[in-house]
């Protein structure tokens, strides 16, 4: 058996708490409780919530490790010159240069329309731009790697060129060179590197950072009836051994990101269990990604509000995600979600400033 430990009792303010409330992964969120989950197996067996104050007497060497991954400040990222740093939420802008992605599948004629979209994105606020050329959406075929390194290699290198900096939404190893070529200097792996055993390897070598998402399945089938014993807790050990993996490969454990693929081989429940335990994966003591944006979730829950009707629903899981401290949105709506992390800080900051 092991123990897991989830921050809850989240509070505006540590003023006049000293001792008794603890600030989440260096960021701007402080909580005063957790829940410690009592695991066997895949699943949880028991759970307790226990107070902030006083709690590291109850730790073992195990719980230790994770208490100082909960409770540490994340390295900004480094992409290429710029800087992104994760002591505040920022925002993922997403350029699908595809024909068949499920949110904005062939929306740009060529790379220059794609470029400039993604231009947009980063005038809107998004510090990086996430440019993918393989729809991986529920029943999607795989795309031959050379027809995906033309549909992405001349918007990346358009972007870099312009001062943005680029991701790579990618799982082959060839096109994920392809892509750092070009400019990208991040890449966003939707198979955490277990579709192309070469990838590891590339990552490694070339010292950038990733973005490994859980998944079940592939996207052909991934939809098909997804079970889990424990969604939230079978996520946090799928995404525990593939960090382990990776490092393993040579890459660097601050060059990791983890990312819980909501939607990807998830019903409906899935998604919302693990949004609600979102704060768990801290634990992991790597910066959090969230992909929730449009998602197929929010129309099964707005009466099957179509894809461009799912602002409203984005904009509440965007708000969800950064109360339990993840630090980058990866998002179709930038300027929205800017907005409202701008109206969220302000509260933030307002409730941060000492009244005396």
């Amino acid at each position: 058996m092991r123990t897991l430990i989830r921050p809850t009792g989240f509070v505006d303010s540590p003023f006049g708490h000293d001792g008794k409330v603890a600030r989440l992964a260096g960021g701007l969120n402080w909580f005063s409780a957790v829940e410690l989950l009592h695991v066997e197996g895949h699943r949880r067996t028991a759970s307790e919530l226990v107070p902030v104050e006083g709690i590291e007497d109850r730790f073992d060497d195990a719980m230790a490790a994770q208490w100082g991954a909960l409770t540490s400040a994340r390295r900004p990222l480094q992409l290429g010159e710029r800087t992104i740093r994760l002591d505040q939420p920022q925002v993922i802008g997403i350029v699908n240069a595809t024909p068949d992605s499920f949110s904005d599948g062939n929306s740009f004629a060529d790379a220059a329309t794609a470029a400039a979209a993604g231009a947009d994105l980063a005038r809107d606020g998004a510090a990086i731009i996430d440019v993918g050329g393989e729809s991986t959406r529920p029943g999607a075929k795989p795309v031959w790697e050379g027809d995906e390194i033309d549909r992405i290699a001349p918007v990346i290198r358009k972007l870099a060129a312009g001062g943005a900096a680029v991701s790579a939404d990618t799982r082959k190893a060839d096109v994920m060179t392809a892509a750092l070529g070009a400019g990208a200097r991040m890449i966003n792996d939707v198979s955490a590197l277990t579709y192309d055993d070469r990838s590891a390897g590339v990552l490694a070598v070339q010292g950038v950072p990733v973005i490994l998402m859980h998944h079940l399945g592939a996207p052909e089938t991934m939809q098909d009836n997804p079970r889990y014993d424990d969604v939230l807790v079978e996520v946090y050990l799928w995404l525990e051994k593939r960090i382990a993996a990776a490092v393993a490969a040579g890459i660097a454990r601050e060059h990791i990101l983890v990312d819980p693929g909501f939607g990807f081989g998830k019903t409906v429940s899935h998604n919302l269990e693990l949004m609600n335990g979102l704060a768990l994966l801290h634990s992991l003591g790597c910066p959090l990604v969230v992909g929730a944006s449009r998602k197929r979730t929010i129309g099964a829950l707005s009466a099957e509000a179509p894809v461009d009707r799912r602002l409203g629903g984005s904009i509440a899981f965007a708000l969800k995600s950064v109360e339990q401290g993840a630090q980058l949105l990866r998002v179709h709506d930038v300027f929205e979600t800017v907005q409202a992390l701008r109206v969220w800080r302000g509260l933030r900051d307002q409730a941060l400033t000492p009244r005396i």
